[in-house]
């Protein structure tokens, strides 16, 4: 009878061992080459989610196989640990939000060890450190001194009745989701990071994210939104100014019947004025999100300004509008609407009755070059240019040249290119954050903490209302201090810094986490970049990734990096949802880590969130199918205690011995093994499918002693297949692997099979007898063929020919040609 397996105890006697080793501790002197395997880190709301299991285990499983397979592997983990739900915490709770986060933090870490993953401890971090978030302000120096910081009035969702500014996520259909007062637009001074200066590099740089999933930089693409067209000045028919407008088709300029504002324009704002109608609009529409407003049929909401401006190519008066479908953060926030060739204008045009002129005519000519009472949609793509004075009989390609020239010659346009990607707004009027490390002086104006004061300290002393624009303005003695420039009485700046700009450059902090004289030594981190496998939800994929790599170039810029790009390869890995949604204590559809490893024990919680699905697609919780991957651990336990000692008596394979049928059979087996667990680890991740070829050799070692064999080669076959399935379930199944490591024998200190060789597979023990390759005729099966492995391909054809089956279809029909698919197929091309 084998001993029970008691997996807490076994868990916590190797996460014991492991802790007191410093088993996953590293450095740079290691001889052996550096991996840098890095999850995303987490924000410390308390517990750790199914989420979590699923990120870590996935990153914890290519950590330990790189460390079998040579490897020196940095892989660390800390806290993304400043933010706003800390300070909603705080009100809700009545705790101050540093004491809430320590003792989350506290709690999480107990949880991350208690799941037994294989982190450098010794290199965590927390954002809300001092020493950590100084550096955040050193950087923000550095870009004021080289431009790349800067201040401007910019909109914020206000509430008036809690005197504060909301996060986006904070506004509910246009309301506060705390008092449910109507959010307004109010305009405030706000810090910005000059991203757009990298604009071309972010997005020429995703070229060479070869091993980035095509679904991150579609998004990244388009979100930064390169497009190349030209800026028009169209003129005020009646008093000074203009409005410039941003097109890609010029060459429809003979079309634009009409402009659009949007509300956020300053020309809105100044013809509302004498316009209450139009004044009560741009508020509202102000106020409104911004998905809400691109989801909007572009016909149902618009005001006319009453004004007009002129077409500078057809000198036409055109009527001025605000509508929200147009956004003042792409292009100029302004369109001129060419109805007839854009589906958004062509739907506003209907609805408020007007023109429509068509001016490009598709291949097929099927428009008329006049004004189309009748069309009921845009043409919006290219062909030949009509209507459109001396340009007419241009082909649309050529027209968007000779237009965007002749604008150029004349004054009123240009060539230019515009992204949707703005510039980075990172002030937050909030207490729990980095504090911006400005001070504003009557003499001197805005200027820079030096740099040996920081870090500028939260203050502890602070009470947390959700009232007003930050805490930090109601604590004088934070406020009040003396201009590093003239030494005169100055103020603190109170707004705090977005935490993406902590989790911009953390991963590069880990590699030097106690230097106090830089963030990190250049030589330090030039032996481990770029990150080799960065693990994350897809919902990172726009901002926090394009932050990273733009935090990236400017610290490549300050001399303190030499790579362009953070990370080399990029999984997105996918959610854990149950009952057909993503897992939400609000939805009640939460299960707890802890109580499915209480149950179950840990490996068998990792083994059901890696075998369950390919690590970029999501998992489907089901209790029920925890049950399988349980048996799969009590077989394996079972097995190895049951014939412990038939096993660790055999002898090891020396290379001598003669092999019957079954002994042939299970090596074979184990060595098609290691190559298929290799393979799917290291090509492609795919770990299900790796866990899966282990469980089908644990069923060859159950077949291989049943019935129990009597030759002392079967054990040595058995010892070998045993050997090779802990080794292989190790990254999977760490705890379950070493307890039966060590019972084979393996029992020293520096016997820990995480610190053992992955094993090497044998391609000739590997290869199979005989492979059974299908024969077709011109495509269609009809017939299959058994070869040995070293037959050729003359050969394999003549066999083909000569099987009686196919050669019922080779009947009076002349063969073209026979075609060879190694390992596969046959195919028997014939005419007649």
């Amino acid at each position: 009878m084998s001993r029970p397996y008691e997996f807490e105890a076994i868990e916590r006697k190797w996460q014991s061992r492991w802790l007191d080793s410093r088993a996953f501790e590293v450095t740079e002197s290691d001889p052996r080459p550096k991996y840098y395997c890095l999850e995303m880190l987490p924000y410390p709301s308390g517990r750790i989610h199914m989420g979590h299991v699923r990120n870590y285990s996935i990153g914890d499983a290519v950590a330990r196989f790189k460390r079998m397979r040579g490897f020196n592997v940095l892989h660390p983990i800390g806290w993304d640990a400043l933010g706003l739900p800390a300070e909603n915490a705080a009100l809700k709770h009545g705790a101050h939000p540093e004491d809430w986060t320590r003792s989350n933090i506290a709690h999480m870490k107990s949880q991350l060890q208690r799941l037994g993953f294989s982190y450098a401890w010794e290199r965590e971090i927390a954002t809300c450190d001092p020493e950590y978030y100084r550096w955040n302000q050193w950087f923000f120096i550095q870009m004021w001194k080289k431009g790349l910081a800067y201040r401007k009035k910019a909109a914020v969702n206000w509430c008036p009745a809690d005197r504060t500014v909301l996060a986006n996520e904070q506004v509910i259909d246009g309301r506060c989701w705390r008092c449910d007062s109507e959010v307004v637009q109010k305009d405030l001074e706000q810090w910005f990071l000059r991203i757009t200066s990298y604009a071309d590099e972010l997005l020429l740089g995703l070229d060479k994210l070869t091993g980035w999933p095509g679904t991150v930089l579609t998004l990244q693409r388009n979100w930064i939104g390169r497009s190349e067209g030209a800026d028009v000045d169209f003129r005020l028919a009646e008093g000074e100014g203009s409005i410039r407008v941003f097109t890609t088709r010029i060459d429809t300029i003979y079309g634009a019947t009409f402009v659009v504002l949007a509300p956020e324009h300053p020309l809105s704002a100044r013809f509302a004025e004498t316009s209450p109608e139009l004044r009560a609009y741009v508020e509202k529409a102000k106020a409104e999100e911004r998905e809400k407003r691109l989801a909007e049929e572009p016909g149902k909401t618009g005001v006319a300004t009453g004004r007009d401006a002129v077409n500078p190519f057809t000198s036409e008066r055109v009527p001025i509008w605000v509508a929200s479908y147009v956004l003042m953060d792409y292009g100029t926030g302004a369109v001129m609407a060419v109805p007839a060739h854009d589906e958004r204008d062509f739907a506003f045009a209907r609805a408020h009755n007007l023109k429509v002129r068509v001016v490009i005519q598709p291949p097929d000519a099927s428009l008329e070059p006049e004004e189309m009472d009748q069309m009921d949609r845009a043409y919006p793509d290219y062909g030949t240019v009509v209507d459109s004075g001396p340009f007419t009989g241009l082909p649309s390609k050529d027209a968007l040249r000779a237009m965007a020239e002749y604008a150029e010659e004349q004054g009123f346009g240009k060539r230019a290119v515009t992204y949707k990607l703005r510039d980075w707004g990172i002030s937050r009027q909030r207490y729990w954050g980095t504090p911006i490390p400005m001070v504003h002086c009557d003499s001197c104006g805005v200027v820079p903490v030096r740099e040996e004061d920081l870090p500028v300290v939260l203050p502890r002393d602070v009470t947390i209302t959700g009232k007003g624009e930050s805490v930090l303005r109601e604590n004088e003695a934070f406020v009040e201090t003396a201009c590093p420039g003239c030494a005169g009485s100055a103020r603190r700046e109170t707004d705090t810094m977005d935490t993406f700009v902590d989790s911009s450059w953390y991963f590069y902090r880990y590699t030097d986490p106690r230097c106090s004289e830089m963030p990190f030594r250049r030589e330090i981190a030039r032996e481990w970049f770029p990150i080799d496998i960065y693990i994350g939800g897809v919902e990172h994929a726009i901002l926090h990734l394009i932050y990273s790599r733009f935090w990236t170039r400017m610290m490549r810029d300050l001399g303190l990096v030499e790579v362009d790009e953070p990370v080399e390869n990029q999984l997105s890995q996918g959610m854990v949802i149950k009952d057909g949604a993503a897992m939400s204590k609000s939805r009640g559809n939460t299960v707890e880590p802890e109580e499915v490893a209480g149950k179950y024990g840990v490996d068998t919680l990792r083994l059901y969130v890696l075998f369950e699905a390919p690590p970029e697609k999501e998992i489907d919780w089901t209790d029920a199918r925890l049950e399988g991957p349980a048996r799969f651990v009590q077989r394996v336990w079972r097995f190895v205690q049951n014939e412990l000692d038939a096993i660790s008596s055999a002898s090891p394979i020396e290379g001598q011995e003669e092999w019957n049928e079954a002994e042939t059979a299970l090596r074979r087996k184990t060595h098609q093994t290691i190559l298929k667990v290799t393979r799917d680890i290291e090509d492609r991740v795919h770990l299900n499918t790796a866990i899966a070829a282990i469980m089908e050799l644990v069923n060859g070692l159950y077949k291989a002693i049943e019935p129990r064999p009597a030759r002392a080669e079967s054990w040595k076959a058995i010892r070998e297949a045993t050997e090779a399935l802990l080794l292989l379930l190790s990254p999977f199944a760490p705890h379950l692997a070493e307890e039966l490591w060590e019972a084979l024998g393996h029992d020293k200190p520096n016997m820990s099979i995480g610190a053992r060789s992955w094993p090497a597979h044998d391609p000739t023990i590997a290869a199979e007898d005989r492979l059974t390759l299908v024969v077709q005729v011109n495509g269609k099966l009809r017939g299959r063929l058994s070869i040995g492995p070293d037959e050729d391909d003359e050969a394999i054809k003549k066999r083909a020919l000569d099987d009686e089956n196919v050669k019922r279809f080779l009947e009076g029909k002349e063969i073209v040609r026979v075609v060879v698919v190694p390992k596969r197929l046959v195919n028997v091309v014939v005419s007649g």
